[in-house]
């Protein structure tokens, strides 16, 4: 069969014998090379072949980063559309309520005339109250002057004008307020005037006040609306704070209202 004689020889001996390699050898069809000459071959193009991986990596995350840029950056712009819009309609809400949009006119703790002009471009937190309560208006008033002097330290922030409204001008006029103001926040003002003039600025926040029956030595209780208001330079309510609200939950959001405030 392939050139040469050889005698018969049991399988296993024709597997190693030389007539089998001569056979070969003379034979057209070259036999495969043999398993280690292709291993090494394969083996010397690896570096080759390694640092196109390396190279294809490199772009991946290039163009990854790119890209996720590109789509932070969108993010960023439209949730600044969204909360633009948010404000936006937040402010039409308030202007439908109408709260403390009303003019009124006070008398402060020195004798001084006060109007809403007066506030107007100055960050304003209202309290309404009496001098005579026995612990919800001292608390209330300790926690809007802790409020302040906190926003007070952070010098990117603009002084915020704390302000006391009585709803009790019976008792409390301009001395009795001038004493009273001294216990809390050096920059609280306190605010008085006639009966109609307190109401009228009660009403324009919907304050409810009411005066319980008098005692054997004249005192009584007047039961009101405990909320701290958040007022805008434009003179526009907020925001409102009730008894539950901590100090440092009302130093947040006010924090946060002045920082995204957006002038009218």
């Amino acid at each position: 069969m392939f050139g040469l004689r050889c005698r018969a020889l049991p399988w296993a001996s024709w597997r190693s014998s030389s007539c089998l390699r001569a056979s070969w050898r003379s034979s057209s069809v070259r036999p495969p090379p043999p398993p280690q000459l292709t291993r090494r071959r394969f083996l010397s193009r690896g570096p080759a072949d390694s640092s196109s991986p390396g190279v294809s990596l490199r772009t991946r995350v290039a163009v990854a980063v790119v890209v996720g840029g590109g789509l932070l950056g969108a993010w960023w712009w439209v949730n600044q559309e969204r909360e633009q819009r948010v404000r936006q309609q937040r402010v039409e809400q308030l202007r439908r309520v109408a709260l403390g949009q009303g003019a009124f006119s006070l008398l402060d703790h020195t004798g001084r005339r006060r109007t809403k002009q007066d506030f107007l471009g100055r960050w304003v937190l209202l309290y309404f109250g009496f001098t005579h309560c026995p612990d919800i208006c001292p608390d209330e008033l300790d926690k809007l002057s802790a409020v302040v002097s906190a926003l007070d330290r952070d010098a990117s922030l603009p002084p915020v004008q704390p302000v006391f409204v009585t709803v009790d001008p019976e008792r409390d006029d301009v001395a009795a307020l001038a004493r009273y103001v001294q216990d809390f926040h050096p920059r609280l003002l306190g605010l008085t005037g006639t009966p109609e003039e307190v109401q009228q600025a009660g009403r324009d926040y919907r304050v409810y006040a009411s005066a319980g029956p008098k005692d054997e030595d004249g005192d009584y209780i007047v039961d009101h609306t405990i909320l701290i208001y958040l007022v805008s330079p434009d003179g526009l309510f907020l925001d409102y704070y009730n008894r539950m609200k901590t100090q440092d939950q009302i130093t947040d959001s006010v924090r946060n209202h002045i920082q995204n405030y957006v002038k009218l």
